[in-house]
């Protein structure tokens, strides 16, 4: 018979090789993610089914990386890009990008309203789907004053549509015969989350990628004067604003890419890095992505995410097909 103390020793021992086992597992599918045969989609839907069976194995750290390594890779793809074309690419997305905005946060609010949703919720909500995400919800947050887990609902809400419009907007795509340039302009709209945008337009093609990344990117300075209109509404000091900083240095590495002699001898392979950066992102944001962490959303907020988000990609897919060619 094993004593109490032994099998107490045992079993800490048990746990101990799990954890290291989970870890390397863990390692092993971040590094498969950044190989050439695994795109954003398999990626993705890695991390989702490694979430649903193991327990994070570093938590935070995932949390850091996802916010790191998503802005030094989008930073990165500006080097496979042209300052003409992304000036282009930004005039033909700004009409859409003002309208979609407006109409997206007006109705979000106007809905959650009716339907009693808790307001700060449905703030949130609206603005990651109008703009950009994660990152408008952090950005938003301090500013309403949303606590931990208003926060927690949004962004669950957002990430679970971000996670099945990678999916389904390629498939979409293809279906509605879209070009490169309709696609890029349309992801960026109507998917929320900079990676997720990039990830389906990368699916897509490399021209739908340039441009899906410069309109999300332009999208997502649209965070200031929202940020502003908030922290006026609520009486909030507008130095909680956050900047996004980093699409100033996406641009400068599109400006380098553009006017620098001989830069074509480095561009692509760090434009091949950072596809294998986001590629990565993607697992990581679905490994973070359990069931536990959806069934304490709540059915109310999924239903006024899902109703907008809707509601914006068919307008903006409307909108794409008649007006873009």
């Amino acid at each position: 018979m094993i004593s109490g103390k032994t099998g107490g020793t045992f079993g800490v021992y048990i746990r101990f090789m799990k954890s290291i086992a989970t870890s390397a597992l863990f390692v092993i599918l971040c590094l498969a993610c950044m190989l050439p045969v695994v795109n954003p989609p398999i990626a993705l839907a890695a991390g989702i089914v490694f979430a649903q069976f193991f327990q994070h194995p570093f938590q935070q750290k995932t949390q850091l990386g996802i916010n790191w390594l998503l802005k030094i890779s989008v930073i990165g793809l500006g080097f496979g890009m042209n300052i003409d074309k992304a000036l282009a690419a930004g005039k033909d997305g700004f009409v859409f990008t003002l309208l979609s905005i407006t109409l997206t946060i007006g109705l979000g609010i106007a809905i959650g309203k009716l339907f009693k949703i808790d307001q700060k919720i449905a703030k949130l909500i609206s603005s990651g789907t109008a703009i950009c995400g994660g990152s408008a919800i952090a950005a938003i947050s301090p500013i309403i004053k949303a606590d931990a887990k208003q926060i927690s609902i949004a962004i669950g809400s957002v990430f679970l549509l971000n996670s099945i419009a990678l999916f389904l907007f390629p498939v979409l795509g293809h279906y509605f015969n879209m070009s490169q340039h309709q696609f890029g302009i349309w992801s960026a709209i109507a998917i929320h989350d900079t990676s997720s945008v990039v990830g389906a337009a990368q699916v897509y093609g490399n021209e739908a990628l340039e441009i899906a990344t410069t309109v999300k990117l332009a999208r997502a300075l649209w965070i200031l004067p929202v940020s502003v209109l908030f922290a006026l509404s609520s009486h909030t000091e507008l130095k909680k604003i956050k900047v996004p900083y980093f699409i100033g240095l996406f641009i400068l590495a599109v400006l380098a890419n553009t006017y620098i002699p001989n830069i074509e001898v480095v561009a692509p392979n760090i434009v091949w890095i950072s596809k294998m950066g986001l590629t990565l992102v993607l697992f990581l944001i679905g490994s973070t992505l359990n069931y536990k962490s959806f069934m304490k959303v709540g059915i109310k907020p999924v239903i006024l995410a899902i109703f907008i988000w809707i509601f914006i990609s068919i307008v903006s897919l409307i909108g794409v097909l008649q007006l873009i060619n």
